[in-house]
């Protein structure tokens, strides 16, 4: 792995007739590159608006599980999470014409108006239609959230220049993993003032906030490169057609699935910190909480430094290291073990993400969305499924669980990465671009 430019400086030795160059990375530097980002105003709208939507969402998360339990008990939980993800599974699968036809970011700041209103009026479906009203909101706000996910990471590329993808890949991850930490706390502040039903509006808010920011860049026009511009007309290319020509990438979304599927193991941390450290509730949170912080402190890294050429074997790769990390956690003796490995965990998540948006960021835009798309139906898909059966079976010797998906992704993510390196492709791909690998560029749309 190579460094960016302004990761190096040039030292002179007095009297010599030669410099070297001194290879660093300060930790003020990686955030330095997203700060640089955040002075293109296309690139702090979207940020701010997206950050607020995602930490909304947070609450919401929150918010919904807990009304389900509430009023209709543990077996609605389970029918709002199906409902929330059977859209990304049919969208993905049958839907590729209605995703494409929301290519813009106009079409997009409208899907953000309409779920500020199903999110806001849910505790109203609850309370006069009953668990069959609130699950038919669920299952619009999860079609809305289908079409609009995968063409938001289709958009955001295009308003940076390619050599800032990356960047901008980590800078979007970065938001998310500050709600993730800041929203159950938020959540847990705010009901100790307010009920229940004001976390909704909040999110129905942040929905309206993200709409604005969105209809804003919208109108700017050509703050997008000029290779988007034909995209909103065309329809995504069939997935098995650019799959086949990419097997590739094929590979790595396949990893994500498993990925995804192995690390279901993770609901059953409670039953393994009760059983096998003897620990509670507090050694449950200092995990989460130094999973997070790992996440945190690798963002930086993973957006910043030059990744290797083949991200998908590197991704692969990513996935095996997070495999060793939960067969470590199988073995863990001691708290304090327990939390090294889960700073260690959280730490890789950032590379997985930044890599395999970075690479799919590469295809043109069309392809593109078509991609992401099936990138969420296969791990919408692979959690579902997982959630179904691996919790309720790892609950009983959660050790051996952590270690049969550990030695499992392991074995998975180095065929993978073995597979990428077989199947890459010789020389330039016809309209794929190479984007972003840390080094710095100006964004567009200043």
């Amino acid at each position: 792995m190579s460094l960016p430019p302004w990761c190096s400086r040039v030292t002179c030795v007095p009297g010599a007739l030669w410099c070297r160059r001194v290879l660093f990375v300060p930790g003020p530097v990686v955030i330095l590159g997203y700060v640089r980002l955040l002075r293109s105003r296309s690139v702090l709208t979207l940020w701010v608006g997206q950050a607020l939507s995602v930490f909304g969402d947070r609450l919401y998360a929150m918010a919904v599980m807990w009304i389900a339990f509430e009023e209709s008990g543990a077996f609605a939980m389970g029918l709002v999470a199906i409902a929330e993800s059977l859209p990304y599974i049919v969208l993905g699968t049958v839907g590729r014409r209605i995703v494409g036809r929301f290519g813009s970011l106009k079409a997009l700041a409208a899907v953000d108006v309409v779920r500020a209103g199903l999110v806001a009026a849910l505790p109203l479906a609850w309370t006069h239609l009953g668990l069959a009203g609130a699950l038919a909101l669920v299952l619009v706000a999860g079609f809305a959230g289908a079409v609009f996910d995968p063409n938001l990471g289709a958009l955001t590329p295009e308003l940076v220049e390619k050599r800032d993808v990356q960047a901008v890949s980590g800078l979007m991850d970065l938001s998310g993993r500050i709600a993730r930490i800041a929203g159950p706390g938020a959540a847990g502040l705010l009901l100790a003032v307010m009920p229940m039903t004001t976390l909704f509006w909040l999110d129905g808010a942040t929905f309206l906030v993200s709409a604005a920011a969105l209809a804003l860049l919208g109108r700017r026009g050509p703050a997008v490169r000029r290779d988007r511009a034909s995209a909103p007309t065309r329809i995504p290319a069939q997935a098995r057609m650019l799959l086949r020509g990419r097997p590739d990438t094929a590979v790595a979304i396949a990893i994500h699935g498993v990925g995804i599927a192995a690390h279901t193991v993770a609901l059953a941390l409670p039953a393994f910190i009760t059983l096998q450290l003897g620990g509670g509730a507090g050694t449950y949170g200092a995990a989460l909480a130094a999973t997070g912080a790992g996440a945190l402190a690798a963002n930086g890294l993973a957006g910043n430094l030059r990744l290797p050429p083949n991200l998908p074997a590197f991704y692969c790769l990513a996935w095996a290291v997070s495999g060793a990390a939960l067969v470590a956690i199988a073995l863990a003796g001691s708290v304090p073990a327990l939390l090294a490995l889960s700073v260690l965990l959280g730490a890789v998540n950032p590379f997985v993400q930044v890599a395999l948006v970075t690479h799919l960021s590469g295809f043109p835009p069309a392809h593109r969305l078509r991609l992401m798309s099936v990138d969420l139906t296969v791990i919408r898909t692979a959690g579902t499924a997982s959630m179904l059966f691996v919790p309720a079976l790892a609950a009983h010797r959660p050790s051996l669980a952590f270690a049969v998906a550990g030695l499992g992704l392991v074995g998975v993510g180095l065929f993978g990465a073995v597979l990428a390196v077989r199947w890459a492709p010789a020389g330039p791909v016809p309209g794929q671009e190479p984007v972003g690998t840390g080094a710095s560029g100006r964004a567009r749309g200043r």
